[in-house]
This record gives structure tokens, C-alpha cells and sequence, in this order.
């Protein structure tokens, strides 16, 4: 059954994670409430996880013109350092601390699709209805 909870939490994560969505705002909170994972060793795996699913999309979205290199000689340095610096962080977090942290990134990340969701509706929305 482990095995079942384990493979069906890497389909979700790597279904998120090709989309592009972050396959880890599926797979921590899948690993840590399904699986009974500690949350910082869902986190690692979940980084673990994270090389091979992005090389795996970067293709296809390559294909499809979705890559904007631009912005990479800003966007790299800086998540570097800050995965660095807050990975270090982590590891002397309590669980309890993580799991809160990220609860609430989830609850934020959803008010924020929530809204473009909303607003997307009032622009397809023909005038007058």
C-alpha cells in the first residue's frame, strides 16, 4: 500500500511539475499527510525530485516557445543564494515551523490563483451580461 500512497504522489507532482506549477506545492504536502513523511524529508526529496522533472519538461516547453531567457542572468544568482541560505535555514527549523511556513505559501499561492482567476473571468465575460 506504501508503495501505492509513494507512486501516486510522484504522478501528481510530476503532472504539476510539467504544467510547471511546482511540482512540490503537490508532492510535500502528498509525502507529509498521505505518506506520514517528516516535512523536512519530504522537502528533500522533493528537491531531489525537482532536476530530473524540470530537465524532463524543459524540452517540451522549449518546444512549445513557453522559455523566456531574459530575466535568467537576474533570476538565477539570486535563487541560488537564496536556496542556500534558507535550505541551511531549514535544516535548524523545527518540523512544526516548516510545516506551518509552508501551509501558509500554500494558502497565499492559492488566494493569489484564486484572484487571476476571478479577473480572468471578468475579461472573457461579454459586456452587458
Amino acid at each position: 500500500m506504501a508503495f501505492l500512497l509513494y507512486l501516486l504522489s510522484g504522478v501528481a507532482g510530476g503532472v504539476l511539475g510539467g504544467m510547471g506549477m511546482g511540482g512540490g506545492t503537490a508532492l510535500i504536502p502528498l509525502l507529509t499527510l498521505l505518506c506520514g513523511m517528516e516535512q523536512t524529508a519530504a522537502q528533500g526529496v522533493n528537491l531531489l525530485s525537482f532536476l530530473p522533472l524540470s530537465l524532463a519538461a524543459l524540452p517540451a516547453h522549449r518546444r512549445n516557445g513557453l522559455l523566456r531567457c531574459g530575466p535568467l542572468p537576474y533570476l538565477i544568482p539570486s535563487a541560488l543564494c537564496c536556496s542556500v541560505l534558507f535550505s541551511l535555514a531549514a535544516a535548524y527549523l523545527p518540523a512544526a515551523a516548516l510545516r506551518h511556513g509552508f501551509g501558509v505559501f500554500l494558502t497565499v499561492l492559492s488566494l493569489f490563483q484564486f484572484r487571476a482567476a476571478l479577473t480572468e473571468g471578468r475579461a472573457r465575460r461579454p459586456r452587458g451580461s
